[in-house]
């Protein structure tokens, strides 16, 4: 079968095309065909050597799959394992090695794709709404009709964000570098657009709140505006750290939680998934019936054959996408 290998830490340059050798599924395993496999921003890092995790080369990139069950392994008797039988339609975080014809995954890992959503849709949305669903339902506990600022609101972290957090019933602020920037976010239903750039962080908020202040800050930038966002929550409000996209971690007064009986949250998505595989099935489930019966429509930047895969990562490289980038296969 074909796949798509990072043989050198050289970025796209290093990807070649190769045969490989037929996967087998083990004890708790299913061999999946690929249909599609969507890529994120990490790819161009992970096939650099630069992020948090280093595959062995050689690996393909590509974090997050949709296709079909062709083979499963010996199953163990766990009444948490789904149901999942030869040719049933899945989607998968995989955390690297997507681009290929077929992939091993665990069957604890997959997830039924609903009828009506499509594969290349199916295959990009575990990271991006996983984490989103993750933070404001599970971390955050969001309630409908309550205020959700969400910070690097026009990325694609920010974006989920935005859209589930309406979903949710949450009046949504979303911050950002520019309005210009920012337009899609009023596209895809926030209330109110703030430009990070323009005046005091904290006091915007807090007049977007009548004073009262926000609920629930989803901070996927960090630096210079983690704390006036945090001195912007209101009374028993909840800080999400999500990321640092500004690159510096901030240094956070712990009396300005005291004084407002508020809460910093980590949102570690990542991990959360290997913790506790249930819970996160569950979200996926939440958010492909949600695509299903078109309340949330991801949006697709462009699609691209497996062999061009080192052209599709080039694209997220030169920050060229403004939204997912997906390998159809």
């Amino acid at each position: 079968m074909k796949a798509a290998l990072c043989k050198s830490l050289d970025g796209p340059d290093g990807i070649v095309i190769e045969d490989i050798a037929e996967p087998v599924a083990g004890p708790g395993e299913a061999v999946v065909r690929v249909k599609a496999a969507a890529l994120n921003f990490f790819d161009t890092l992970v096939t650099r050597g630069k992020y948090q995790h280093k595959p062995p080369l050689p690996f393909s990139p590509a974090g997050e799959i949709a296709g079909v069950v062709e083979a499963l392994g010996p199953q163990p008797a766990d009444g948490d394992m789904p149901r999942v039988r030869i040719g049933d339609r899945v989607q998968a975080y995989v955390g690297w090695g997507g681009a290929r014809e077929k992939v091993v995954v665990r069957v604890a890992d997959l997830v039924p794709i609903p009828d009506g959503v499509d594969d290349i849709v199916a295959a990009g949305v575990s990271i991006t709404y996983g984490t989103a669903v993750h933070g404001l339902a599970e971390r955050g506990r969001l309630q409908p009709g309550e205020t959700l600022a969400v910070l690097g609101a026009s990325g694609g972290a920010g974006l989920a964000a935005v859209e589930i957090g309406k979903l949710m019933g949450a009046r949504v602020i979303a911050a950002g570098s520019s309005l210009e920037k920012l337009a899609v976010c009023r596209d895809r239903g926030a209330d109110e657009l703030l430009d990070l750039g323009q005046g005091d962080l904290k006091e915007t908020l807090r007049a977007l709140t009548a004073g009262r202040g926000v609920d629930v800050v989803y901070d996927c930038i960090g630096g210079a505006y983690a704390e006036p966002a945090i001195r912007a929550l209101g009374w028993k409000g909840r800080f999400l750290v999500v990321g640092f996209a500004a690159g510096e971690i901030p240094k956070i007064p712990l009396n300005l939680l005291l004084l407002k009986g508020a809460e910093a949250v980590g949102v570690f998505w990542g991990e959360s998934v290997k913790r506790d595989p249930g819970a996160h099935r569950a979200s996926m489930q939440r958010v492909l019936n949600w695509v299903a019966e078109k309340k949330l429509v991801p949006h697709i930047h462009s699609t691209f054959p497996l062999n061009e895969t080192a052209a599709a990562i080039g694209v997220l490289d030169r920050r060229a996408a403004t939204g997912k980038i997906v390998l159809k296969l």
